[in-house]
């Protein structure tokens, strides 16, 4: 199911709110390499939109051909799917800091965010990847030769551009007038971008629990 256990959320809201901060950037720009990595040194919890809804797809569930279907064209599937995916991944969790990457991908993603969990938890920014388009197809394709992926083709990959760029870019702007963005270019080497990435949550992440 994606409905949250509501009791067990409001148990594991209590006390200190959860820390977090969303991973934004283009599909091949990197965000879960980033992540691992954010996950090793700072012991977060790392939520990837996308996988949560490729294990929901998988698990024979009535959203499951719907999130299917969507998936496979490239379009956003609705929000409140994801967002009840999300709220219950986090209230399994005892931790307290949690990084989200994958999502927001638009408006209506980061509104049901912020009226169903936005008051629940202590948001701290959202750090954007950038990375040109020709580096992330290269990349997916080669990623496509493993993976398994269905989405991993040519035809999937250029609707997943076109759904970031007219969809997802917007909310980018939304957090940048908040002062809530970050940028890091990751179209160089790995650890050259982890180095920015590291520096970034030892000083706006980080906390004491």
């Amino acid at each position: 199911t994606v409905t949250s256990d509501g009791t067990r959320w409001k148990r594991s809201m209590q006390g200190v709110r959860p820390r977090v901060a969303f991973v934004l950037g283009g599909p091949g720009s990197g965000k879960g390499t980033m992540c691992a990595n954010l996950v090793r040194d700072f012991g977060v919890v790392h939520l990837s939109a996308g996988d949560l809804l490729r294990a929901e797809r998988a698990s024979g569930s009535s959203n499951g051909e719907m999130i299917d279907h969507m998936i496979k064209e490239g379009k956003i599937v609705p929000s409140e799917v994801t967002v009840g995916l999300l709220e219950a991944a986090m209230a399994k969790n005892e931790t307290k800091r949690f990084l989200i990457d994958g999502f927001p991908r638009n408006f209506e993603n980061n509104s049901a965010w912020e009226t169903q969990v936005g008051p629940k938890v202590d948001f701290a920014f959202v750090l954007m990847l950038e990375c040109p388009e020709s580096v992330m197809e290269s990349r997916l394709l080669k990623r496509g030769e493993t993976s398994g992926r269905g989405d991993d083709n040519i035809e999937s990959i250029r609707k997943r551009f076109n759904t970031y760029i007219n969809e997802s870019m917007p909310v980018l702007e939304y957090y940048e007038k908040q002062g809530k963005l970050r940028r890091v270019l990751s179209d160089r080497p790995v650890d050259d971008v982890y180095a920015d990435v590291h520096a970034l949550f030892t000083k706006e992440f980080s906390q004491t629990q």
